[in-house]
């Protein structure tokens, strides 16, 4: 009767109420599997789980229980970012690619089941070794492999947000060489990206870009050419920029009025300029006030944390501390949690006025840095937009 139910949470409860009173049934796999089916038509992943989860206990290479498993782990571990959850995910996503060939499966099934599949393990291998173990060398190769099994047109879109995870990979603080790599990806995706999403991926492409090269010359030719091929050619070569402390000293040369930096070009002279440069620019600085765009890493009353220049927001470092005038209210506290982003107005703006700065040295996992201390802060709310204009009622005259 299981089988013939046409209902799905009709024939979910047939098939949990078979397996409680038929735990060693002949059928049991194929019960199993047609729950697996049932729970994904109910948009119901707790179940869809545990059916895949008792299926492998009795057939541990079901590719399908397998791959269901991994899917829905991979769905808790991008949610959650637990590290166990992650893990798990890993571990069956590596078993996965490790199945053998069954014998009752054809060698064509076998390569259309693989290329549905391993794309997925590949990803998921990936996801997890880079949050939970911030192995981001092992990311990139996973994600590499799985590029390399869709085709340039199924990278444009199915890969797409993958491919952007490679790039971030790629452009991990402490990573310099990787840098032409990150770019490459940053720009494909950017060609392909809705209107929406390519608004906040081209200030990261142009970041490292002009990071590596030291000025945006040439980087339209290398949007032009990603947007051809899913991997850069073997003829693909970025020239190296100058020196950091020769790039900084040029661009103080040429910037006429140093306050129209923006502020991660601020912090980049404090970081890696020559002495005379880094004095010139906070003897223009210090005591003078600012606002201080970027993401929350930490907050108390007294104090709100923040990364402002790309390489800060991604190894969650904060390069600017602002000292409040006023202690934040409890309120507030829970308003400007860690992941906030103050941005300028008409989005809440925060302030501050230079007060110090310090030196960071590199680390095996952050980029050479200088974290700036302002004091007197201070938070802008959001400006509400106007009002609009209502025109005054006209009185006409009777005659």
């Amino acid at each position: 009767m299981f089988f013939t139910l046409i209902d799905p949470k009709q024939k979910a409860a047939a098939g949990k109420s078979f397996l409680e009173n038929y735990p060693q049934s002949v059928v049991k796999s194929a019960v199993l599997d047609a729950l697996i089916d049932t729970y994904q038509s109910l948009q119901d992943p707790a179940g869809t789980l545990d059916a895949a989860s008792r299926l492998l206990q009795i057939d541990p290479n079901n590719m399908k229980a397998i791959f269901i498993s991994v899917f829905v782990k991979k769905q808790q571990c991008t949610k959650t970012s637990d590290p166990q959850t992650c893990d798990d995910a890993a571990v069956l996503a590596r078993k996965g690619l490790d199945v053998p060939k069954p014998a009752s499966v054809s060698p064509e099934e076998w390569e259309k089941q693989k290329a549905a599949t391993y794309p997925v393990f590949h990803s998921t291998i990936a996801l997890a070794d880079a949050i939970s173990k911030k192995d981001f060398k092992s990311a990139q190769d996973e994600y590499t492999a799985e590029l390399k099994l869709m085709s340039d047109d199924q990278t444009k879109v199915a890969g797409l947000n993958d491919m952007l995870l490679l790039a971030q990979a790629f452009s991990q603080p402490g990573n310099s060489q990787n840098l032409p790599m990150a770019i490459w990806f940053y720009a494909r995706v950017w060609n392909f990206a809705p209107a929406n999403y390519k608004a906040q991926i081209e200030p990261k492409l142009e970041y490292y870009y002009k990071k590596f090269h030291g000025s945006l010359d040439g980087l339209d030719a290398v949007k032009s050419q990603a947007a051809t091929s899913t991997f850069p050619p073997d003829s693909f070569k970025l020239a190296p920029a100058k020196s950091p402390a020769e790039q900084i000293h040029d661009l103080i040369t040429a910037t006429p009025d140093l306050s129209t930096l923006a502020l991660a070009d601020k912090e980049t002279v404090l970081a890696l300029g020559g002495k005379d440069d880094q004095d010139k620019l906070w003897g223009l600085l210090k005591d003078k006030q600012t606002p201080v765009p970027g993401v929350v890493i930490e907050t108390n009353p007294q104090q709100i944390k923040v990364a402002v220049t790309e390489d800060a927001k991604a190894a969650k470092v904060a390069d600017f501390i602002v000292n409040l005038k006023a202690p934040l209210t409890a309120a507030e506290q829970k308003l400007y949690q860690p992941g906030f982003e103050f941005k300028t107005q008409p989005a809440a703006e925060l302030a501050g006025t230079y007060d110090s700065y310090t030196e960071v040295p590199a680390t095996a996992t952050t980029a050479q840095s200088a974290q700036i201390v302002l004091r007197d802060g201070f938070i802008q709310p959001a400006k509400k937009a106007p009002m609009p204009h209502k025109p005054s009622a006209v009185h006409r005259r009777t005659n």
